[in-house]
């Protein structure tokens, strides 16, 4: 059984780029055992019964709704906003996505697996990462209370949707 863990950034992460900036950035992988594409892995990301809660939440505080049309759009490149999140980058294996707000970013990426003799696979990533505020003007980049209070919650929050992703990726490619 695959779980998630935590793993290094890809050498070509489009995530680097907010890492260089400052940002506090994390990764986290599992294994699917049989190939994955991009797309289909970013609609079953954005399509889980989990997923679907934090839209439910955005559309009602943020008034921001989604589909899971909208997460095809996104995830086939038709589209470059989903939710509250506009598209920053995007490359045949992966999607980084930026808020509204410009201070997070979620970050999907897919490579495939060595065939080892139990045939090939596929690696799912998922990441965030946050700006830090800054200070005054010239003051240093900080990261405040509210972010070392909820980085717990992230985390496991984090594992639970790409969990959730991979058992939709399974589910969706067994029809």
């Amino acid at each position: 059984m695959s779980i998630v863990r935590p793993c290094a950034l890809p050498a070509a992460a489009l995530l680097h780029d907010s890492v260089a900036q400052g940002a506090y950035a994390d990764c986290f992988c599992i294994d699917v055992p049989l190939p994955v594409s991009h797309a289909a892995f970013v609609e079953a990301f954005y399509t889980t019964s989990v997923f679907r809660v934090e839209r439910w939440i955005l559309r009602w505080a943020l008034s921001r709704p989604s589909t899971d049309a909208d997460a095809r759009r996104l995830a086939t490149g038709a589209s470059d906003t989903f939710a509250a999140w506009i598209v920053r980058g995007r490359a045949p294996d992966q999607l980084l996505l930026v808020d509204v707000t410009g201070r997070t970013q979620s970050w999907l990426m897919v490579t495939a697996l060595a065939d080892d003799g139990a045939g090939v696979g596929t690696r799912l990533y998922f990441g965030s990462a946050v700006m830090p505020a800054r200070g005054r003007a010239t003051g240093p980049a900080r990261r405040g209370w509210l972010f070392r209070a909820l980085l717990g919650f992230h985390t496991v929050y984090s594992r639970v949707l790409l969990s959730a992703a991979r058992s939709r990726v399974l589910a969706l490619q067994r029809g």
